[in-house]
């Protein structure tokens, strides 16, 4: 049986032998690729097939066989298989190959194409040749003139020969003589010693070859010199007077002067010279451009030269005479007569420059001849508004500045201030009305015809103003010419700051909100409107959007609020009391409003008032806050008796915890501690969870100096209330300062900070406790532990302990920086950073930053007391009081002396000014 073709012994158990050279033979050279091209198509012919190629396949057409070398497998060498066997199965599968190719191919020509073609596009756009990229300059310069031909410079010589030559001469180096580099270097020695012997010749041989100073000889020649200048000085000034002539040459002194004047200012000869070289080649270069003769005529101004300017200016003007900058350049170079003819020259070319007939003007010096040239003026530029207003200025009488405005009125009715201010100077009102319908006629679309006409109306005391801006909005709106929201604000501002306060009211009310959907947030935007006014000082524009804010919310309560702050700080009283009188009127329920109206009654010494106040509020909402707000007035006013009965009521109708809190801090005031005990107790039956209840109680066995009872309400009290923070706080101090155990009260913080994790005021307890207790290395090991980013890193009050306390001072400021960038912004810790630079003296740094403390938190006590205590060092009395007056205003309430400080017993009536001079007394 024949074997399988391609078949081999033994391969597939891998029983397979190797080749030497004797299995192979001699070598041979195999068949020639025409001997391969013919037996392919023998075979081909016995099969009735087309000829096929060196590979079996058919020939391909010449223009279809674009491969290239490059593309093809190194590895595949030509006619390797030639004397393989090639049956039908080779031939199909050739075939198969040869028609899949070819299909692929006719599919991805178009694409093939048009991205060849893309990518050339692209390639010759952005690498062009050079003749595409002068194409243009070439076809421009079919239309460049003679004379501009003979205009173009001469270029310089750049031939890389004659560039090298040159080069090759600046680099060639001689032999210089050894003389010359021993003068060189004695040339700069000194000799500062003085040989009286050398002053009587005048010479010495030391410093016969002249490379020797000596100062002696200087300083007698320079007397000699200050000695001959005098005497001419002296001769000079008999000379004159006595009238005979000068011996100063007039034409070497100007030079001189003028060079003198140049280096006084700054400027290098040479440097001047070089630039007057530049502006020569401009102007030779475009002697059409007037800038380049103006500049090169100012260098000459500069450089001492005005006749060189003058000259250069009047080329110009010959040569561009309907330049009006060129003109008005060489007017101001000349003076006097000749700047009158230069600009009657220049009005002549130039009759429709309103610049030139304005200068012009300016030359004359008498009223009539100003007049006279703008009449002539006006003949020929009769729609020049500039020109019209300053004939209508040199007019000394109204009536000729009446006829004058009349006729510029007529002449261009569109000119809105023309109008205006003839309205302005007309004899009657109805004379001016007519004025502004005949303007408003021609100018449909300008608003401000409208808002003049309704400040006349305010002027003359009409009740029209209301009905003229709502035709105004009306019209402009119909003309599609309505201003913007915030024009319209700014156009009741101006009014405002130029008296017309009606007017600007009518402007908010009619326009305020114009352009705003019902669904928008009016009332913010309203709001904010209101203060953008109030921070520009328009205080009355900011009570106009208040009242409108008003007419559409009247029972919102911040807008009320709003617009008392406002009359309390920029108004009267009495507009004070107006608007909340409105307030709790449109609010009844408000008790802040009525507190504020009773208050503000106080303060201006009316206690009846305060005390009517309060009684209406009573009977529209007796609530805990006017109750207390009635208690704390007969307290002031010293009714304890009074204040004793409206707390027993307030405890019986509106018997909140904070109802019994006064009333136990009442009783503590007026040194009734049974009464104070026992109404804690009763308090505590009906508000076990209330902290501030417990607080009270310890704080009463604690100022009787019953430690064991105090300690017991504290830790009652931290039982039923964990979360307490003062509680703690309270308890460890009784502890520690009362009952002198530190241990116990370094225990009573660590169970509190158990409970409370991550609490930065009882880790300041905490470390403040080590610190007193003369632990600094304790108190450093728990700010250390505080200030994990675990805890609390970003605390202000823990850096400031850190900062003032348990570090160095020369540490401060580096920490100071450290803490910044941790914490951003916090009160204690700005006021900490102003203190280290305080004690720094750099006085201004600490100013920049206790303000940065207040911008933060202006409700932080503490920071105003520090602030007030620098003031005090280092403080003008203006600055004093302007902080004062800031401080009235932010009534903080909060810090942590502050606080101590203001709700200490018997102190809850003290103002501010009182808190703070406290506050300030026991700061360290």
């Amino acid at each position: 049986q024949q074997a399988p073709e391609n078949y081999v012994a033994g391969l597939g158990r891998g029983a397979t032998g190797f080749t030497t050279r004797s299995d192979l033979g001699p070598a041979r050279e195999g068949p020639s690729e025409d001997q391969i091209k013919e037996a392919l198509a023998k075979r081909a012919a016995q099969l009735g097939a087309p000829t096929p190629s060196a590979y079996g396949a058919v020939e391909k057409k010449e223009e279809d066989n674009d491969d290239d070398e490059r593309f093809q497998d190194p590895e595949n060498e030509v006619g390797l298989f030639a004397t393989g066997a090639y049956d039908r199965d080779d031939d199909e599968a050739d075939r198969i190959y040869q028609d899949i190719d070819e299909r692929m191919d006719r599919r991805r020509k178009a694409r093939r194409e048009a991205r060849e073609k893309q990518e050339r596009e692209e390639y010759e756009a952005q690498n062009p040749k050079i003749q595409q990229q002068f194409a243009d300059l070439k076809r421009s310069l079919g239309s460049v003139t003679d004379e501009e031909w003979q205009n173009i410079p001469e270029v310089g010589d750049l031939t890389g020969k004659n560039r090298r030559a040159k080069q090759n001469l600046r680099q060639r180096f001689y032999a210089v003589p050894d003389s010359v580099i021993a003068g060189a270097r004695n040339s700069t020695e000194f000799d500062t010693s003085v040989n009286d012997g050398a002053q009587t010749n005048g010479s010495s041989a030391d410093n016969a070859d002249g490379t020797m100073t000596n100062f002696a000889d200087i300083g007698a020649a320079r007397d000699k010199v200050l000695q001959v200048n005098l005497d001419k000085a002296a001769m000079g000034s008999a000379d004159a007077n006595s009238g005979s002539a000068s011996t100063i040459d007039p034409k070497g002194y100007l030079t001189s002067l003028s060079k003198t004047e140049l280096k006084s200012q700054g400027y290098d000869i040479g440097d001047v010279k070089r630039v007057e070289s530049l502006l020569q080649s401009v102007i030779k270069t475009n002697s059409r451009h007037p800038p380049g003769y103006i500049a090169l005529a100012r260098l000459h101004e500069l450089a001492g030269k005005p006749v060189k300017a003058r000259d250069v200016m009047a080329q110009c003007c010959s040569l561009n005479p309907h330049s009006e900058d060129a003109w008005l350049e060489n007017i101001r170079l000349n003076e006097g007569h000749n700047a009158k003819v230069i600009a009657a020259a220049s009005v002549k070319e130039n009759p429709q420059s309103t610049r030139l007939w304005t200068r012009a003007t300016e030359l004359e010096t008498d009223q009539q001849s100003k007049k006279r040239v703008l009449r002539r003026a006006l003949d020929l530029l009769p729609k020049s508004v500039v020109l019209w207003k300053q004939l209508v200025q040199l007019s000394e009488d109204e009536g000729e500045a009446r006829l004058l405005l009349s006729k510029a009125c007529s002449e261009i009715p569109a000119s809105i201030e023309l109008h205006l201010a003839l309205a302005r100077i007309v004899e009657t009102v109805d004379e001016a009305r007519k004025v502004l319908n005949t303007c408003r006629r021609a100018n449909p679309k300008n608003a401000e015809v409208w808002i003049a006409a309704s400040r006349l109306e305010e002027q003359v005391g009409s009740k029209n103003t209301a009905n003229i801006m709502k035709r105004a909005v009306q019209s402009l709106a119909n003309e599609n010419a309505m201003l913007k929201r915030e024009e319209w604000i700014e156009q009741a501002e101006k009014c405002e700051q130029e008296g017309a306060i009606l007017t600007g009211q009518n402007i908010i009310r009619e326009t305020l909100s114009y352009g705003l959907d019902e669904d928008d947030d009016r009332k913010k935007l309203f709001m904010e409107d209101a203060q953008a006014s109030i921070s520009r000082g328009r205080y009355e524009t900011a009570r106009a959007i208040y009242a409108y804010i008003l007419r559409i919310w009247p029972t919102s309560k911040s807008a009320w609020e709003a617009s008392a702050n406002l009359e309390k700080v920029h108004g009267k009283r009495e507009d004070l009391w107006n608007v909340l009188s409105k307030a709790v009127e449109a609010v009844p329920q408000a008790d802040d409003l009525w507190i504020q109206y009773a208050n503000e009654k106080y303060l201006s010494g009316d206690v009846d008032g305060a005390r009517i106040v309060l009684g209406k509020a009573f009977n529209q909402s007796p609530s805990e806050n006017i109750y207390l707000e009635a208690i704390a007035l007969e307290a002031r006013n010293g009714q304890i008796a009074q204040a004793r009965d409206l707390l027993a009521q307030a405890r019986q109708e509106a018997g909140t915890d904070r109802v019994w809190i006064k009333s136990v801090a009442f009783a503590r005031t007026h040194d009734d501690n049974p009464t104070a005990l026992d109404l804690v107790n009763q308090a505590l039956t009906l508000y076990p969870a209330q902290w501030k209840l417990w607080a009270q109680k310890g704080q009463i066995y604690a100022s009787q100096q019953l430690v064991p009872q105090a300690r017991e309400a504290y830790a009652t009290g931290t039982r039923a209330c964990p979360k307490a923070i003062p509680l703690w706080i309270l308890l460890a101090q009784l502890e520690e300062l009362q009952a002198g155990s530190v241990v116990k009260a370094r225990s009573v913080l660590d169970r509190a900070k158990a409970a409370n994790p991550k609490n930065e005021r009882l880790w300041l307890e905490s470390i403040r406790l080590e610190r007193r207790a003369g632990n600094l290395t304790a108190a450093k090991n728990l700010m250390a532990r505080a200030l994990q980013p675990t805890e609390c890193h970003k605390s202000g009050p823990l850096w400031s302990e850190r900062i003032w306390y348990l570090e160095p001072r020369t540490q401060r400021k580096p920490l100071s920086l450290e803490a910044v960038k941790v914490v951003e912004s916090d009160p204690t810790l700005f006021t900490t950073v102003a203190r280290v630079f305080w004690a720094e003296r750099k006085l201004e740094k600490a100013v920049t930053w206790f303000e940065k403390a207040i911008l933060v938190d202006a409700d932080n006590g503490d920071t105003w007391a520090w602030y007030w205590k620098f003031l005090g060092m280092h403080g003008s009395e203006e600055k004093r009081a302007d902080v004062l007056e800031k401080l009235r205003l932010a009534e903080p309430r909060h810090g942590e002396w502050w606080a101590e400080v203001r709700k200490g017993i018997g102190r809850e009536g003290w103002g501010v000014e009182q808190v703070l001079e406290e506050v300030v007394k026991g700061l360290e």
